[in-house]
């Protein structure tokens, strides 16, 4: 395992300094899985879910993509990045899950992988927030980082 980033040698946090570093082409995909009740996935038409507040999935693209544009100051030590794309994609899958996929990218000194699980984590936590009303048995079951491009090295996982 590599040594932790975020601390000197003597143990201490520190922001790691990119200032060396080359900029290159850096995309990170992470996914986020909710598990929403039987009673409310009766309510899914046309691959979306409509509640009081609008459209569930759409106001969730607009919350995770949101809260992905500010991942450096919601993530201590995290650099602030201006991203280059942002795209969140949310579909049900075959064991009736709401998978939720976000995707950035940048040209830049370090990576986007904190920005795509962020965009991700956002996106269900507003899917909870928006269907909360009909049920408390909403579980984000899982975010995880599927693969990301750039850097030191690439990274892709088994799907």
């Amino acid at each position: 395992m590599n040594e932790l980033s975020h601390l000197d040698e003597q143990g201490r946090v520190k922001m790691v300094n990119v200032a060396a570093k080359e900029a290159t082409l850096r995309t990170a995909r992470a996914r986020s899985i909710v598990v929403l009740p039987q009673e409310m996935m009766r309510h899914l038409e046309h691959g979306d879910i409509r509640s009081k507040k609008g459209s569930v999935f759409q106001a969730a693209v607009i919350g995770g993509i949101m809260a992905a544009k500010r991942t450096g100051e919601l993530i201590p030590l995290c650099h602030p990045l201006g991203m280059d794309s942002c795209d969140i994609e949310i579909h049900v899958n075959d064991r009736q899950e709401v998978v939720i996929d976000c995707t950035a990218s940048i040209t830049a000194k370090t990576g986007i992988e904190m920005e795509a699980m962020v965009g991700a984590t956002m996106a269900a936590l507003t899917i909870y927030d928006m269907c909360k009303a009909m049920s408390h048995d909403i579980v984000i079951k899982e975010t995880r980082l599927i693969e990301k491009t750039g850097g030191k090295r690439d990274f892709r996982r088994e799907e």
